[in-house]
């Protein structure tokens, strides 16, 4: 073993390249906190997170001022207890998106070291249950697009081998989804997964009536129907439901996907490992999923991601939604429709270093220790 020696931080912001709208909000940026690692042998392991274009540099600040003075020093396969010590000096702000970002900064960036150090990619030092994974698409699916170019886009990812396409719906009426809906089904068959994400956006009643729509269509699952914190209005849809319930983006911690798993309030969890605190407890989320004959098929970060479903048995689907295209030399390997796990060392992210310190945001960089 040995000990972290040095810690980087920066934050870029990447603008999608296209419009992102759901229900509830556009993506108008992706802010990225990058963390490298550096241990006594050398060796650097790097980490991300993001958010969708507010509370960055709230991350960069918790981290520069808190976490990272405490990695300094640290044993960097002793990834567990310095994934619980962080968690516990941040406990006055746990459980919540600012502290779960953070910690997965780091987290991620351990686990990206620890690889590199054994010389094996993510997806097999995580499990390797699998070598690829299928996608669907989400990129296509937005709730600004209209009609034509919802089936345009579903039909052009069938061609190219996806397993399916996620819509998203929450328009004013019943009438006006069901309607873009139909013509997708129409469209590619009933062979072809079409999943539904209405990102929050509806009341417990408006939910059930929207689920018994979906069911018309061989809707894949009913995604983020509702509030996240509202478990117990899932549990009731989730009872009644003829369409499976999807959780996870909105979902900080273990525990709360524990009480979603135990209190039978969804079908499917969709775990984000940024939005989780690393993959030390993304990985535990899996396991307890799988524990209760759950699949887990993550939000958003296929870069990450990818690794991730590779690893564990239940992972069916990966999602398509590109973030790191202007940072990064590598691409995933995408191959009639399945998504393939890198095979180098660590996460398998080849990074862009020129590129990522032209976009750093000024003020928002530091170096700790070295």
């Amino acid at each position: 073993m040995a000990q972290i020696v040095k810690a980087e931080l920066l934050m870029v912001d990447l603008a999608p390249k296209v419009v992102r709208t759901d229900a509830i909000q556009s993506f108008v940026s992706q802010e990225t906190p990058i963390v490298r690692l550096t241990d006594a042998d050398g060796n650097i392991g790097t980490g991300y997170s993001y958010t969708i274009g507010t509370g960055g540099p709230a991350v960069i600040s918790l981290l520069r001022e808190t976490l990272l003075p405490l990695v300094i020093g640290r044993e960097a396969e002793e990834i567990e207890a310095i994934w619980r010590d962080l968690l516990f000096a941040t406990h006055a702000t746990a459980v919540g998106a600012i502290t779960s970002l953070a910690l997965a900064t780091i987290d991620t960036a351990l686990w990206d070291l620890r690889c590199i150090r054994a010389r094996l990619p993510l997806w097999r030092m995580a499990g390797g249950a699998k070598s690829s994974v299928p996608m669907y698409s989400t990129e296509g699916g937005w709730l600004h697009i209209d009609t034509d170019a919802l089936v345009a886009d579903a039909l052009a990812m069938q061609a190219k081998g996806f397993a399916g396409s996620k819509i998203k719906i929450g328009k004013p009426t019943l009438a006006a989804d069901r309607a873009r809906l139909r013509a997708v089904r129409d469209a590619v068959g009933d062979d072809y997964h079409i999943l539904v994400d209405a990102n929050q956006s509806f009341t417990l009643a408006e939910a059930r009536r929207r689920a018994d729509m979906l069911a018309e269509f061989d809707i894949g699952w009913f995604e983020e129907p509702m509030p996240a914190d509202d478990v117990g209005a899932h549990v009731q849809l989730t009872a009644m439901s003829p369409v499976p319930i999807a959780v996870g983006e909105s979902m900080y911690s273990l525990s709360q996907f524990k009480d979603y798993l135990a209190m039978n309030a969804c079908t499917i969890v969709q775990a984000d490992v940024a939005r989780v605190g690393g993959i030390t407890p993304w990985l535990k989320i899996a396991h307890m999923a799988e524990a209760f004959n759950v699949a887990i098929c993550p939000h958003f970060l296929m870069e990450l991601h990818v690794s991730l479903t590779c690893a564990v048995p239940n992972a069916p689907m990966l999602e398509y939604i590109p973030q790191l295209d202007d940072i990064t030399t590598s691409r995933l390997d995408i191959r009639d429709g399945k998504a393939h796990a890198p095979q180098t060392p660590g996460l398998g992210i080849a990074w862009d270093w020129n590129a990522i310190e032209a976009r750093a945001i000024s003020g928002l960089n530091a170096t700790i220790g070295g």
